[in-house]
């Protein structure tokens, strides 16, 4: 790979693999009015987040759940993995009923404009409160990258609701207006809000949000479904590449492709022996 190659002026010319071959094209947020886009980006400016509702219907969530409950068979390591909190990772890997969650267009029309081209699926997973869960430590996403704040947000999250949120059932807890914080963690003085919403419903939040599960003192499980992604230089939390076979990569859609890491960043970032990656899916199968 040769960065001095005439046909370039600039790195930023660059949107694809440098032989030209895989074109960069645009995400499924393209179709998404401008006008809602931009009310969901003033929303994260002055928030940090946003909640959408009705993204899922009831027999969406129905078939999500029925897929999920047979994985959930073990709790967390640890006090922040939840010691009474059951986790399925890589769900991509499992089944395609989530795929829906992963590209859906008023997600991707915000990442279009909040991330760089080409940003990743840093994480997939299903979490389900049980019974008796504390609450979550305070954190923010992308606080594992090491860049002091306050910053731009590196990442950005998504949860689903599968079952309806409350302020008891161990609904997300946000800090608004976290996002813009420095150093400091939250304090008792600061507002603490619960994402309360009906199952099927979105919060949308950077990766500089300060948030955690919420405690669960309900006699319910309270099911929901978690969708991460980062800037496209940045190592993602979960290793798709390696978790998610070469044959379910040919068969999900472009955007989700492309999130999993068959895509550059360029003018070379995701090479694979100085190649666009989607060339290992060419082959006939895996190697």
């Amino acid at each position: 790979m040769n960065i001095d190659d005439e046909s370039v002026t600039t790195l930023e010319d660059l949107r694809g693999d440098l032989a030209q071959r895989y074109k960069r094209t645009a995400s499924g947020g393209s179709s998404v009015d401008s006008a809602i886009v931009d009310a969901d980006m003033a929303a994260l400016d002055g928030d940090g987040y946003v909640i959408w509702e009705d993204l899922l219907t009831p027999e969406q969530c129905r078939q999500i759940r029925e897929v999920v409950r047979p994985w959930l068979g073990h709790t967390g390591r640890n006090s922040f993995e939840g010691r009474r909190t059951q986790r399925i990772y890589s769900l991509l890997s499992r089944t395609r009923a989530c795929d829906g969650i992963v590209a859906n267009p008023r997600v991707l029309a915000v990442l279009d404009r909040l991330l760089m081209p080409n940003y990743l699926l840093s994480a997939l997973q299903a979490i389900n409160i049980q019974p008796g869960e504390a609450a979550q430590l305070a954190h923010h996403d992308d606080g594992f990258y090491p860049i002091p704040r306050p910053r731009e947000p590196l990442a950005a999250a998504t949860i689903w609701a599968i079952d309806d949120f409350t302020a008891d059932n161990g609904a997300t807890v946000l800090y608004p207006g976290s996002h813009r914080w420095g150093k400091r963690r939250p304090g008792l003085d600061d507002q603490a809000l619960p994402v309360v919403m009906p199952a099927g419903s979105c919060v949308f939040f950077v990766g500089t949000l300060w948030h955690g599960g919420g405690a669960n003192s309900t006699d319910r499980d309270r099911l929901a479904v978690t969708a991460q992604y980062c800037q496209p230089w940045l190592r993602p939390m979960e290793a798709f590449t390696l978790s998610i076979s070469r044959e379910i990569a040919r068969s999900v859609s472009d955007d989700i492709r492309r999130m999993l890491g068959y895509s550059i960043h360029p003018p070379f970032v995701g090479a694979v022996d100085g190649l666009h990656p989607l060339r290992l899916l060419e082959a006939a199968q895996d190697s």
